[in-house]
């Protein structure tokens, strides 16, 4: 299957449900952590998506495994988050432990899509590409 947009991306699809299950769950935690921890938490949460659509529209590889590499650091963003809300009584450890392995299971395919990428080469091919090429800049004239 072509991929045409990030919408197509296994990844990307798996770290949109991340999110709203993170939000179903965070929901139940005390209103004064509304800008605390369950903002913190949601934060971590739709960093993942976001990093991987941002880097999928890059132009070069490096800028894709860069938004990659932010994506798997948010997934630890968010595995700490979750730890800590169940330390203070705020999820059960049902709930956080579902979650915990979903996190933990998207990092693995984030993990699977920057090793992929590395083997590559720098450019991305052109259907990926969302920008045309630019015109080469204009030389000296000849005389």
């Amino acid at each position: 299957m072509a991929i045409r947009s990030v919408r197509d991306l296994r990844v990307w699809n798996a770290g949109m449900d991340l999110v709203e299950h993170v939000y179903g769950i965070s929901r139940e935690f005390p209103r004064e952590e509304i800008f605390g921890l369950t903002g913190q938490m949601r934060r971590a949460a739709i960093s993942v998506p976001t990093n991987i659509a941002e880097g999928h529209t890059r132009e070069h590889r490096k800028e894709y495994l860069q938004h990659v590499a932010v994506a798997q650091a948010s997934t630890a963003e968010l595995e700490t988050t979750l730890e800590i809300g169940l330390r203070l009584g705020y999820c059960s450890r049902e709930g956080t432990q579902s979650l915990l392995d979903e996190t933990a299971s998207l990092g693995r395919q984030l993990y699977a899509l920057r090793n992929a990428l590395q083997r590559k080469g720098p450019e991305l091919p052109r259907s990926r590409n969302q920008r045309k090429p630019r015109p080469p800049a204009p030389g000296p004239r000849p005389q």
